[in-house]
């Protein structure tokens, strides 16, 4: 490994003489090698089937249509793998050699309290609090889009317990500041902690108050929460959760401006009305946006979702190196951190923790342009959430640019109609963050900027603020911004910045996953595609290939599922898609498949993970691509036709203290009556019957010299363990069994594939 160090702008640092940061080079030329020899063989392979494309019939030519776009796929991972690196930051010199720490304006989303426990946005809003930062630097924006009763009253209790708790964390130095998770057993006696009588006292003392606060909105969750809407209630009253007028409530606010007192902390629901688009996380992120601006105007946000806890209490600290220790503002528009999790099961029987993902694919996007935005732990410069491009920072003293140059006057109304707000987007982009010192002097107009028609012809959601136009937003928006050819930087502190729920069980997961799928194949085909991106503005090369690789999730269900059909087809016709034993190209394709699977394996071991680990991801993988990824392309494909839109689905958190896997059932995959099963339980049935028809004789003749042999049925065995979990399915009962009705509708796929298969001229 190689170290580069980058040297801290001199406007922000007082001092150069050592580094807030160091660029650590990951490249391996050992797995380079095997990548490119895994590429050499999949060319080998494509080049012998157009050889003998002529000799066979509809099998070949499909396998040869998936295995071409599997290599289009795996020159993207090689790509996007091929300059890794990390960034060590150094936290303890930023406070000798800055001369004034930047107001950090910190953004919790939430949208429903019953998927998202307001005990879960509760912890989240104390460990940002507790973090090792002034507080008088920090204003914590709570946006509530479910504008829940119970989660205002949860955050108003959660402000007295932080009276006590915040102190307390900083007095004796508590690394786990989410109290949960710091009162979770072994948890409590971390290193570094005082092992006095007067901590102890004080220890039982938090847990016995944060026991009382866990109570009061457990009760509160069971009906008891005030309902004569009186008081700081009666906004609440005659509201619905999608038609209800803007409620900004001041719950906390540090008047004297003193840093060892609480951050202000700051509720949000903003105004929605039936016939308005409110534009789902993206707009509820323009809002915080707008409303944080006219009350701290913060020169950066940090954003986070409601279950995404602060772990490391000096990660605004760690941020900072990386924004302020760049030679230039240009280099660096935005920091995100690592999505790890708290709660995830052992070996990760659901494939969503994303471990080696972030280990090696993001670190490689990191090496090119940055890591993309991944709508959480992120800390953003606010001039470039407002529009700013990199050329601008070589221009001081401007009003407002676009493309690098000026602009008129008139092109601040891309801002909106609100004049306060206007003023304040002009310092924030002079760098020059002024705000009124009294919060509630600007709750007029931060309802205002908040209320549902404000954005109507405006540049919001266009040019300005979180993008507009797809359900993740978050690669929306980094998109934009990499595209105006700003970078980024990637921060990945000891331990963990933050950390958050994993989706538990098969439908969460593959509501997630179907939501992201959905929302990254709008992006591809939008206007703001990383194709256009690469030809007609900044975005690197490579780093337009990093992005397709993500992009193109939905797409690859169509390719990988005809593929996993294929066995099934060449059993039940007494074909062959493979070669044969007897040519010697059959060791291409076992090849293949050898390397590639030690490939993956290594990549797990290198980082401590097991094999189950790996074959876990490996299953779900497949269980992946053919439920939730093919119905987000059925998803877009029905909005382009008109017939639907596609809606934000909130995927259900759980709070929980252990990932111990002591109950047999814990990573055991779950179902429900949802359609995303349908497809996975039709091509397990294909495969059953396949593997029927060739026990029981029902094949019909060889049409060619040969029909199907062993690499076939290995192939059936091989997609059969894949789908082991919806076999153990078939049988199981309560939320361990596939439906009935899933079942029959799978059976009718099924019936109707494997007829089709029956009739289906294999000579074509």
């Amino acid at each position: 490994m190689c170290a580069e160090t980058h040297k801290p702008s001199p406007m922000a640092i007082q001092s150069t003489s050592t580094p807030l940061y160091e660029k650590i080079s990951l490249k391996n030329d050992g797995k380079r090698a095997v990548e490119i020899f895994i590429l050499f063989l999949l060319v080998s392979l494509l080049t012998y089937r157009l050889v003998h494309l002529e000799d066979h019939g509809l099998e070949w030519q499909v396998a040869l249509a998936c295995e071409s776009w599997f290599t289009f796929v795996w020159i993207l991972v090689i790509s996007t793998k091929w300059s890794p690196v990390s960034y060590k930051t150094y936290p303890h010199r930023i406070l000798q050699r800055v001369s004034e720490l930047p107001p950090v304006d910190v953004f919790v989303t939430t949208a429903d309290p019953q998927l998202e426990p307001p005990i879960i946005t509760v912890n989240t809003v104390l460990s940002l609090m507790a973090v090792d930062y002034p507080a008088h630097k920090l204003a914590c924006y709570v946006s509530d889009d479910g504008c829940s009763l119970l989660t205002f009253y949860s955050l108003m209790e959660a402000a007295k317990f932080a009276k006590l708790w915040v102190p307390f964390c900083k007095k004796y130095n508590i690394q786990l500041r989410a109290p949960f998770r710091y009162f979770a057993g072994e948890s409590t006696i971390l290193s570094g902690e005082d092992c006095s009588l007067k901590f102890q006292q004080a220890r039982d003392t938090m847990k016995d108050e944060y026991d009382k606060l866990s109570e009061k909105i457990e009760d509160a969750s069971q009906g008891s929460v005030p309902s004569n809407f009186t008081g700081e209630f009666a906004a609440f009253s005659n509201t619905e959760r999608k038609n209800h007028p803007t409620i900004i409530k001041i719950i906390l606010e540090n008047k004297g401006g003193h840093a060892d007192e609480l951050p202000h902390l700051i509720y949000i629901s903003r105004e929605k009305r039936p016939k308005h688009p409110h534009h789902y996380k993206a707009g509820a992120m323009n809002v915080l946006t707008r409303v944080s601006g006219l009350m701290t105007n913060a020169p950066l946000m940090l954003n986070v979702d409601c279950d995404m806890y602060a772990n490391n209490p000096q990660i605004v600290l760690h941020a900072l190196c990386l924004l302020l220790g760049t030679e230039y503002e240009r280099y660096c528009a935005f920091v995100q951190c690592p999505q790890y999790f708290h709660d995830g099961a052992k070996d990760d029987p659901f494939g969503n923790q994303l471990v080696v993902l972030q280990e090696y694919l993001v670190r490689g996007i990191v090496g090119i342009q940055g890591p993309v935005y991944g709508g959480t732990g992120c800390f953003h410069r606010r001039k470039v959430i407002y529009g700013s491009w990199p050329e601008d920072m070589k221009t001081e003293k401007k009003i407002l640019t676009s493309n690098g140059e000026l602009t008129k006057e008139k092109s601040l109304n891309g801002f909106g109609s609100s004049k306060q707000f206007i003023d304040s987007a002009a310092h924030a982009l002079q760098g020059n963050p002024d705000h009124p010192k009294d919060l509630s002097s600007s709750l007029e107009v931060a309802c205002q900027v908040a209320s549902c028609t404000y954005e109507y012809n405006t540049d919001w959601g266009k040019k300005i603020g979180w993008m507009y136009g797809s359900t993740t937003e978050d690669i929306l928006t980094g998109l934009a911004i990499h595209t105006k050819g700003w970078r980024s930087l990637y921060c990945s502190p000891n331990p963990p910045a933050f950390l958050g729920c994993a989706p538990s069980g098969g439908p969460a997961s593959m509501t997630q996953q179907k939501r992201w799928a959905t929302g990254l194949l709008e992006v591809l085909l939008s206007k703001r595609s990383p194709i256009y991106g690469t030809l007609f503005t900044h975005l690197h090369f490579r780093q337009c290939l990093a992005y397709l690789w993500i992009l193109i999730w939905a797409l690859r269900s169509i390719p990988e599922f005809l593929y996993a059909l294929l066995p099934a087809y060449c059993i039940m016709t007494n074909s062959h898609f493979l070669p044969k034993g007897q040519e010697p190209a059959i060791i291409i394709s076992a090849a293949i498949f050898i390397i590639y699977n030690l490939y993956c394996l290594y990549e797990y071991f290198a980082i401590g993970l097991s094999i189950h680990a790996w074959w876990n991801n490996q299953r779900i993988q497949r269980i992946t691509s053919t439920c939730a990824w093919s119905f987000g392309v059925l998803s877009v494909v029905l909005k382009l036709l008109g017939l639907s839109e596609t809606v934000f689905e909130v995927t259900k958190k759980d709070q929980s203290t252990s990932s111990d896997s002591t109950n047999a059932e814990l990573g055991r995959f779950t179902f429900d009556e949802s359609p995303i099963f349908v497809p996975g339980t039709a091509l397990l049935l294909v495969h059953l019957i396949a593997t029927f028809t060739m026990l029981l004789g029902l094949r019909p003749q060889a049409s060619r010299s040969s029909g199907s042999g062993v690499g076939e049925v290995i192939c059936t065995m091989w997609v059969v363990l894949c789908f082991w979990p919806f076999f153990r399915g078939l049988f199981g009962k309560g939320k361990y069994g596939i439906p009935s009705t899933t079942i029959m509708k799978g059976a009718i796929v099924a019936t109707i594939i494997a007829y089709l298969f029956r009739f289906t001229p294999t000579g074509w």
